[in-house]
């Protein structure tokens, strides 16, 4: 019962925060749909694929970004991997009429992500590079994610979990402007399955003296290749 309760009043605090933020107005809140998934092409190499759909308003109807974004993965351990890919990034500006975009960017970016658990909290660390090609403009840019995972009904996240999930990222130039702008995250998480998962929750965004929230959708959906792999090789070898 104790378990229970605990559970309920951690779900109402999150659900409760959620709408808070989103009463403001809709040009003050946005909203991202997001895809993320981890494909393994084998026990050391997977395929990152990502789609996010990003809007100025919390309906998905004034486009702000839309993100398309992949890389190879390379796994040290279940804990550890590197990634290098490519990113296409084109930004619409409030309320345009404009089909063409007004920027266009783009990415070229490498990442390390360490994972570790304390207790029943999996901490997740993300170093990332990214080499930026905005219209005829080249930056540089770093990143660091610190994100943490607490499992809710469980001792850890598996199967038919709720968790919930938190992150500050902060993002920073190698220019005059150092700081880029910051990422401050909290959301419910259901793990559907070892390989499918949702997410819903808020991001704060502050970009100089500019701060934004957006509402996240975000589904996870992993696959494993190695199986259709390993049917093909022994197709051949008969």
């Amino acid at each position: 019962m104790m378990k229970r309760y605990l559970f309920h009043k951690i779900t109402f605090s999150l659900l409760f925060f959620l709408p808070v933020s989103m009463l403001a107005q809709q040009a003050e809140t946005g909203n991202w749909l997001m895809y993320f998934g981890m494909n393994k092409l084998s026990d050391k190499f997977s395929l990152h694929t990502e789609v996010q759909y990003r809007n100025h308003t919390l309906m998905p109807n004034n486009t702000e970004q839309l993100l398309l974004r992949t890389g190879l993965n390379y796994h040290f351990s279940d804990k550890a991997f590197v990634t290098a890919g490519y990113a296409y990034i084109p930004s619409y500006i409030y309320k345009s009429e404009q089909k063409s975009p007004e920027t266009e960017e783009h990415r070229i970016w490498q990442q390390f992500i360490l994972t570790n658990t304390i207790g029943r909290v999996k901490f997740e660390h993300r170093y990332r590079i990214e080499q930026r090609w905005v219209n005829r403009n080249y930056k540089n840019r770093f990143r660091y994610r610190l994100m943490l995972f607490i499992p809710l009904n469980k001792s850890k996240i598996d199967d038919k979990t709720w968790f919930l999930g938190f992150y500050d990222e902060v993002f920073v130039n190698a220019k005059k402007t150092f700081f880029d702008r910051n990422r401050l995250y909290g959301a419910l998480g259901y793990q559907i399955t070892k390989n499918a998962g949702v997410q819903l929750g808020m991001m704060r965004q502050q970009v100089s003296n500019f701060g934004k929230w957006y509402l996240q959708i975000a589904i996870v959906l992993n696959t494993d290749l190695r199986k259709k792999n390993t049917f093909i090789e022994n197709k051949l070898n008969h």
